[in-house]
């Protein structure tokens, strides 16, 4: 008789972002304050036997084992010490976290994927064991083991929870283009090492109902994937002008957040989509809000 687990992993946003030098192994070191949203993919995690199988029908998505979800199946199958393909599992996933979007859709769904294949397979592994295994599939996909609000260190794996956020609103606008994260920071390289610089430094107080005050919400990518993607700034002159608290690129881009206070992110988020219907039907606005830490492990399987 066939088991299923139904698992919704929650997108992120990067409420801070600075990036340091070049390291040694060619990543950057950045230094993010991540937070959990509550828009989410859903995967649906089947015990059935046979050959491992992962099905997907959103546009552009693989369903094969260049999906972070197949190889998270794979690395945790070879964890557990067992030996040919994975297997006995089936995956269902829905899309409903952007792509090319610096929200983190593919990581989350790996990390659930780890989870839940942990808990199908009787596999037995730690948290710490996930965390690991997690940092070998992408710098972000840790973080999504952790979920709420917390800090990412070193190439952004080394993932630290802080209290969490109060309850907020989040409105993200998502243009028609995406941006490869590699491109990001090459801009950004490039702009550093340019004879006249063209970043510019953009922040806002944000209160989070921390004790220690409010956090200064910038993204050191934000200036250079705008100065090749004017739209960038547009979007996020219309959060501004739509009564954000603050507003910035999320991770690499091409996805842009604002956070409002949970009563009026729907107003605001109304208010967006009327303006996008009648002058930028690319756009795409979803309004969603921020997640405890909590509430993103239950959703997640952890």
């Amino acid at each position: 008789m066939s088991r299923a687990l139904v698992l919704r992993p929650s997108a992120k946003i990067n409420l801070r972002l600075r990036v340091g030098p070049v390291r040694e192994d060619g990543f950057h070191a950045v230094t993010t304050v991540l937070q959990s949203i509550a828009l989410s993919d859903t995967l649906t995690l089947t015990s059935r036997r046979g050959p491992f199988a992962l099905d997907t029908r959103a546009p552009g998505v693989p369903a094969d084992r260049t999906n972070l979800v197949w190889r998270a199946a794979d690395l945790l199958w070879r964890a557990l010490g067992r030996t040919g393909e994975p297997r006995d599992v089936h995956v269902k996933l829905e899309k409903q976290i952007p792509s090319a979007a610096g929200l983190g859709g593919g990581s989350a769904d790996a990390a659930a994927a780890l989870a839940g294949l942990n808990r199908l397979w009787t596999g037995h592994q730690s948290r710490r064991d996930l965390l690991r295994l997690a940092a070998t599939l992408g710098a972000d996909v840790p973080f999504f083991l952790v979920g709420g609000t917390a800090i990412g260190v070193g190439r952004g794996d080394e993932v630290y929870p802080l209290d969490d956020a109060r309850r907020l609103g989040v409105i993200i606008i998502k243009p028609s283009f995406g941006v490869a994260t590699a491109d990001a920071y090459r801009w950004l390289d490039e702009d550093r090492s340019g004879p006249v610089s063209v970043i510019t430094e953009d922040s806002s107080e944000l209160d989070l109902g921390w004790s220690h005050g409010p956090l200064q919400v910038t993204n050191d990518l934000q200036g250079s994937v705008t100065s090749r993607h004017p739209e960038i700034g547009q979007i996020l002159q219309a959060l501004a002008d739509a009564g954000a608290r603050a507003a910035a690129m999320s991770g690499s881009g091409s996805a842009v957040f604002g956070v409002f206070s949970e009563a009026s992110g729907p107003r605001a988020a109304r208010q967006l989509k009327k303006l996008t219907k009648l002058m930028r039907p690319d756009w795409l606005v979803l309004l969603t809000r921020t997640l405890t830490r909590r509430e993103a492990a239950r959703r997640g399987g952890l």
